[in-house]
């Protein structure tokens, strides 16, 4: 969910252009299982891969906003599961002279679109780290697409955790 604060923080400047700053990175948690091994490395046939990703931003009391990408990924073949992935890679944002109606938008589609190349480098690093050759490479995710469909499930304004 996301919570915001009040208000937006603005800069001394209030002609200043909308902005937002990437102020931390983190993991905040994470978890790799690759209960076959070494079997699950030898694979002749394509794995089928379940991919779940959310997102979900609150205000803190200081103005800035926590923003968290959480992402499952499961791959199996007929033979058992080959490896399991849960990753929350979170950031700490300032959000400067944006307008209320932009902030939600930005904390759930830009945030974790800036967040999303340092997720997707450490599955493949964990991956590869975990015998997988080639490591497992996430596709582009459409975090926009994810917002709207979830406003459009949850009813419009007012949900601001997005699930794909």
């Amino acid at each position: 969910m996301a919570d915001t604060p009040e208000t937006v923080q603005t800069p001394q400047d209030p002609n200043a252009a909308p902005n937002m700053q990437v102020l931390a990175q983190f993991i905040r948690d994470f978890s790799f299982e690759n209960p076959r091994a070494p079997n699950s490395l030898r694979v002749e046939s394509r794995p089928d891969v379940d991919l779940g990703v959310e997102m979900s931003a609150k205000g803190r009391s200081d103005g800035l906003f926590e923003v968290d990408l959480k992402l499952t990924v499961k791959a199996s073949t007929a033979d058992g599961p080959m490896f399991a992935i849960e990753l929350v890679y979170g950031g700490l944002f300032q959000l400067i002279n944006l307008p209320e109606s932009h902030v939600e938008p930005t904390l759930l589609v830009e945030c974790p679109r800036y967040l999303f190349p340092f997720v997707r480098r450490i599955v493949a690093d964990v991956t590869s780290d975990g015998g997988f050759v080639p490591p497992f490479n996430l596709d582009p995710i459409d975090f926009g697409a994810l917002y709207l469909q979830q406003r459009s499930q949850a009813g419009g304004i007012g949900q601001a955790a997005g699930q794909a």
